[in-house]
């Protein structure tokens, strides 16, 4: 799977969620509707710090593959 094929979701345990994704210019992460571009060490800036710890289970970390029908 390509990173651009794939989708990562931060959720927390209320339902809280950033939303990562590569397109054909980089990286976008949306959260409440608010769009940013990150470069990949933000974007692993993000991500490693719920991996590693899991902030004790109040967050986690879910990638899925996206339709890339259009």
């Amino acid at each position: 799977m390509k990173n651009s094929e794939c989708v990562i979701r931060i959720i927390n345990k209320n339902g809280w969620m950033q939303v990562y994704r590569k397109d054909k210019d980089g990286w976008i992460q949306t959260t409440n509707g608010v769009v940013r571009r990150l470069t990949a060490e933000q974007l692993l800036c993000h991500i490693l710090p719920v991996l590693v710890t899991g902030y004790k289970g109040r967050l986690k970390v879910v990638v899925e593959k996206m339709n890339c029908n259009g």
